[in-house]
């Protein structure tokens, strides 16, 4: 989410990037498969008391699968959450939580700042494909260890504009599509930027070992999540 000025139509406890929630429904589908992908990064990363973390892209949105990751984890002290959305009210329900308000493409730490970075659904969200890579380099950059979760472009169905198939038609096809139904936010690729496994792998550093978790919904990949860590130079 680094682009200021579609963050400035955000009302307060909202945000435009947060899909429409027919009948519950996609909340519901959302926070279960978001639950899945924090047990497997649990699994997978063995968190503790000390670990230091960072969460980017953390949300001014309320919704119950909004900033779900400082709900579930155990050691939110240690969280260190970082959104271009007004997001400072995680430090009054998280107390010992840091808020920073900053761009995932410049983040305001030095390399190897934390353990463990975080950064669910995202990427998708930051633009055309260089600034894509520069947000997954910038990751990486400050963290010792990165999970990058995005939806799969090749699930049948959006979950932003919750329609199915149109989004595996070729980009323009699709995004003329949107402003013909009245979807111009999500017709815009600085703020809605879908990717493929292969894509999204061809992004990170070369000095990296990188292990996949994807979640599945009904069979299919539903979310790409990666878990990587860094070559010790």
């Amino acid at each position: 989410m680094s682009k200021i000025v579609n963050l400035s139509s955000s009302k307060n406890g909202s945000s435009p990037y947060i899909a429409p929630n027919v009948f519950g429904l996609i909340s519901n589908v959302s926070l279960y498969a978001r639950q899945q992908m924090f047990a497997s990064l649990m699994q997978i990363a063995q968190p503790t008391a000390e670990t230091t973390l960072l969460d980017v892209g953390v949300t001014s949105d309320r919704r119950e699968d909004s900033n779900f990751f400082e709900k579930l984890y155990p050691y939110p002290h240690k969280i260190t959450a970082v959104g271009l959305e007004d997001a400072s009210f995680l430090e009054q329900d998280y107390p010992g939580l840091k808020f920073v308000k900053a761009d995932g493409l410049s983040l305001p730490f030095p390399d190897n700042s934390f353990d463990l970075v975080v950064s669910f659904a995202v990427v998708e969200h930051v633009g055309d494909r260089d600034r894509q890579r520069a947000f997954v380099r910038e990751l990486c950059r400050v963290g010792r260890t990165c999970c990058i979760t995005t939806p799969n472009r090749w699930y049948p169905v959006e979950f932003h504009t919750v329609l199915p198939l149109i989004h595996w038609l070729p980009p323009s096809w699709f995004r003329a599509i949107l402003r013909l139904i009245g979807q111009d936010f999500f017709s815009r690729e600085e703020n809605l930027n879908l990717l493929s496994s292969k894509e999204l792998i061809a992004m990170f550093p070369s000095n990296c070992k990188i292990a996949q978790a994807h979640h599945k919904l009904i069979g299919i990949i539903s979310n790409l999540v990666f878990y990587v860590q860094r070559a010790e130079k």
